[in-house]
């Protein structure tokens, strides 16, 4: 007993230290690092502000809904609109870890509170939750914090984990891993994507989950019914055959800038970079032997254009509706990003192969023949060529990423029915 006890507090101490080194290595990057600096400033005063924030509420329930970054927010957020349709005497308070959240979702319209987390110590953890005073909170797909998930447990708050995907490989499931264990012990509930990882989970004796699959579905779909357009996208577009490259990386561009060049007469193309920067649009600019243009010169003929560069964030998901093909970037590099923005309008998907198989809808869909995992831009033509040469083949993709979509509907409507109930008791 004394042994356990003793692992048990030396795997405290290291996480906790893990957190302090990784905070000051933050610190020493800001000045180097513009990422960086807006995770330091982001946090700076925090506690201050939410004391700001918070002093003057009343006693309305609080759902905490805290997000990695970006593309969790994107599962998130179905969630939180419905949870404030149905309750209107709720508030709801959205963390982000990253900045790339953060920066792009502080205004987000149906959140009354957003801010940083702030890092999870003890103190920081036990701080925030004694302002905040949550009912009931949300840990969106992979967000596992120690400190807070046990502060959380003390206070009597609610804890449940939506879009939660889990794998064989990690530390939950290793033999040194019960202190990560004991963070996952802390949640009342787990809405899991697949049934692996409920299988996962039972294998760590939690049986309290529920297979609902993929909050991104709903929210993807709900994009398609709100139907916006992009004026300046569909006259670009006039009518042609066109590709969207979406979340592209340098990784990427290698392979699609000899594709670009060489099908430039049969079609056209929207690049949206993962990062704005000027490095990289120039970049992308020199290794195109086409007409290309940004989005923000707003050219009064954009049709006459071969290639429209988006040189802003937001558009993403609304510029697929105008592709015949999509290609989703980050295959090459750290892992591929939202495929499912571009299934949802039925059409072809192509990402790089070196970083796709832990991507669950990207294996069903290769699986089915609605997406093609790509190695170099030998194979992207050939795989495209397919498409085009046989129109058979180019039907069955559009139906079977179409179909996918729809087949996974409902992932919210399971979640907030629970925390209806939840927020009831």
């Amino acid at each position: 007993m004394a042994f356990w006890y003793f692992c048990s507090r030396m795997s405290k101490l290291l996480y906790n230290l893990s957190i302090q080194l990784l905070r000051l290595g933050f610190i020493l990057a800001s000045p180097f690092h513009s990422k960086a600096a807006l995770f330091v400033s982001g946090r700076r005063n925090i506690f201050s502000k939410l004391h700001s924030a918070f002093l003057h509420r009343k006693d309305e329930k609080l759902v905490w809904v805290h997000c990695a970054s970006l593309g969790e927010f994107e599962q998130g957020r179905p969630v939180i609109e419905a949870l404030k349709e149905e309750n209107k005497n709720i508030k709801i308070l959205l963390t982000f870890f990253s900045p790339s959240g953060y920066e792009v979702r502080k205004d987000y319209p149906h959140a009354d509170y957003v801010f940083y987390l702030p890092w999870d110590t003890p103190g920081n953890a036990a701080r925030f939750v004694s302002i905040i005073q949550p009912s009931l909170a949300i840990f969106v797909k992979y967000e596992f914090w120690y400190n807070y998930t046990h502060q959380l447990k003390k206070s009597g708050a609610q804890i449940i984990s939506i879009s939660c995907i889990l794998r064989p490989g990690q530390s939950f499931f290793k033999s040194y891993g019960g202190l990560f264990r004991s963070m996952l012990h802390n949640f009342d509930f787990f809405f899991t994507q697949n049934l692996e990882t409920q299988k996962l989970l039972e294998s760590i004796q939690i049986k309290n989950s529920k297979i609902a699959g993929d909050t991104r579905f709903d929210r993807v779909m709900q994009i398609i019914r709100e139907g916006e357009k992009i004026a300046d996208a569909e006259k670009f577009k006039n009518g042609q055959r066109l590709m969207v490259l979406g979340s592209c990386w340098p990784e990427d561009m290698e392979v699609m800038a000899p594709f670009i060049n060489e099908h430039k007469n049969s079609l056209k193309f929207i690049i949206a970079p993962h990062e704005i920067t000027e490095s990289f649009m120039k970049d992308i600019e020199k290794s195109l032997r086409v007409k290309s243009t940004r989005y923000s010169l707003h050219d009064q003929s954009i049709e006459d254009f071969d290639v429209l560069i988006i040189d802003n964030i937001g558009m993403l998901a609304k510029l697929y509706h105008y592709g015949e093909f999509a290609f989703v970037g980050g295959g090459f590099g750290k892992g591929i990003h939202n495929i499912l923005e571009a299934a949802c309008y039925g059409i072809p998907i192509f990402f790089g192969n070196k970083n796709y198989e832990k991507y669950q809808e990207a294996n069903e869909l290769i699986m089915r023949g609605g997406a093609f995992e790509v190695g170099d831009y030998a194979d992207l033509k050939t795989k495209y060529n397919s498409l085009i040469d046989r129109p058979e083949n180019f039907s069955l993709a559009c139906d079977v990423t179409r179909s996918y979509v729809e087949e996974n509907l409902g992932a919210t409507r399971k979640i907030v029915d629970y925390c209806n109930s939840q927020l009831r008791k």
